[in-house]
């Protein structure tokens, strides 16, 4: 048995030493010249005033004080944003409802694939009422002003092919920047639903993501993206410079916080038990990797080189951390799975997208094992230590994840590819800002998601009776079976 450990114990060792490998070899590696760099293209003349076009939509130095109005939006960046808002939406209807719905027991399938649909509807609509505006137009650097509620003063003329981008989207038209954020608000809250699943209340459900969607997810949002966001890194008056690409800590971190405080609040489970199907998990998992690429290369919001290398950096990430964790759990348990190597690519995938626009090649790799190893032990050895039912490891693949991942931009960042240079170029202070802004936003969900959570329990009660949660909540909740 001794034996046993012992060599247990070198695997994770020499898998260790080969993530610390890469890390030091990576730094001479990167090319720090600037011949690659693209050079501005030159300014056309000016037609005459009378038959001046329409303006083209422009990128924008600082979108906090950007004003553009009257635009010609992009057909090839359009297009393209097109297309990542149908894979985003994938990712959640169907990719994330069947990846949980094969991870829980056959009685409570339906409840958890009803769940991602109905937080699909639910926040659809909450995000035309609201929370777009609340989140992604200028206010205050807490939170967005009231501009587009109910997504007033929107101008789409057809006719003439012009519009008003929203300043962080400026060469595409409005609406499509609208439904591409919508996705993201849309798989955020679905995420948290693996942390409670098989033991909470429909209604308690949907009052939750309601709410917490308003109250935490839309200012966060703000904070990090908004166009005078506080932790935003493209806003000049930003206190603290913050880089998050595709949502580590507005999408990833923020959910897994938020699981972690439903899993406190509703208690264990009575009784639990394997999966009912592993190729659901497996076909959702798949969905989830192609649908990632318009979640990350998509967040480049338009069709150049950034998303480019963020589409790259994302397959290598993915591949690496399923390879890792499968090693690890071959090691550990002597058996690889198809639940862990779909959990490993699920946590490369988590762990890429705060630095996909930021980091190279290498950095994928890095970040890939470095999301193998510590999700790994994030499902099993932290969730043991500490004794909480996260029913299907929300908080361990994606609260962990994503806060590797943030990190690990801190220090791979790469300033010809994301326009700053991380720790390995020589900006240490780059990497206090990444862990300022995780715990900024850990300290922030956890209060205000145990507050919404205290409310609801108080009104309506959070957990199923122990008779339901016996017979299942598809029958009891739904009045429907899985045969």
């Amino acid at each position: 048995m001794t034996l046993k450990k012992l060599a247990r114990a070198g695997l994770i060792a020499a898998a260790l030493s080969a993530l610390t490998s890469v890390f030091f070899i990576s730094a001479p590696m990167f090319d720090h010249s600037a011949a690659y760099a693209q050079a501005p293209a030159a300014a056309p003349a000016a037609p005459a005033e009378a038959d001046a076009p329409p303006p083209a939509c422009a990128p924008n130095a600082d979108a906090a004080k950007a004003v553009l109005t009257n635009c010609t939006p992009n057909s090839g960046d359009t297009a393209w944003m097109l297309t990542s808002v149908a894979l985003v939406l994938m990712m959640t209807i169907p990719g994330l409802g069947l990846f949980y719905g094969g991870m829980v027991r056959k009685k409570n399938v339906g409840d958890t694939v009803m769940t991602s649909f109905a937080v699909t509807c639910l926040v659809t609509i909450l995000w035309v009422v609201c929370t777009y505006s609340m989140a992604f137009t200028a206010g205050s650097p807490w939170v967005g002003g009231l501009s587009r509620v109910f997504l007033q003063g929107i101008v789409s003329d057809i006719a003439k092919g012009i519009g008003n981008p929203n300043p962080l989207a400026a060469t595409i038209p409005e609406t499509v920047y609208i439904c591409f954020q919508m996705t993201f608000a849309i798989i955020t809250p679905a995420l948290i639903a693996g942390a409670f699943a098989e033991r909470m209340k429909f209604s308690a459900m949907l009052w939750f993501m309601g709410l917490w969607a308003i109250f935490v997810y839309a200012p966060i949002a703000h904070w990090v993206w908004g166009p005078d966001g506080f932790l935003n890194a493209g806003n000049s008056d930003g206190l603290i410079k913050v880089l998050d690409f595709a949502g580590g800590t507005v999408v990833h971190i923020n959910a897994g916080v938020a699981g972690l405080m439903c899993c406190l609040m509703l208690g264990k489970r009575r009784d639990s038990g394997p999966g009912h199907n592993m190729v659901l998990t497996f076909i959702g998992a798949s969905l989830l990797w192609v649908g990632w690429f318009g979640f990350n290369a998509g967040s480049a919001v338009t069709a150049g080189m950034q998303a480019g290398m963020a589409m790259l950096v994302t397959q290598i990430a993915t591949a690496v951390a399923a390879f890792t964790w499968m090693l690890v759990e071959w090691m550990m348990r002597k058996k690889p799975t198809v639940i862990g190597i779909c959990s490993g690519a699920v946590a490369g995938l988590v762990a890429i997208t705060p630095a996909s626009g930021f980091v190279g090649p290498v950095g994928a790799i890095c970040i890939g094992i470095a999301a193998g190893v510590v999700c790994y032990w994030g499902v099993t050895g932290l969730k043991h230590m500490f004794g909480y039912d996260d029913s299907l490891d929300a908080f361990g693949v994606h609260a962990v994840g994503g806060i590797v991942g943030a990190l690990l931009t801190g220090v791979f960042a790469v300033e010809q590819y994301g326009g700053t240079a991380g720790l390995l170029e020589g900006n240490a202070v780059q990497l206090v800002n990444q862990a300022e802004g995780i715990v900024i936003v850990i300290v922030y969900d956890a209060i205000v998601s145990l507050i919404i959570l205290k409310i609801i329990d108080i009104m309506i009660g959070l957990r199923v009776s122990e008779e339901i949660e016996r017979e299942g909540l598809d029958l009891a909740l739904h009045g429907e079976t899985v045969q």
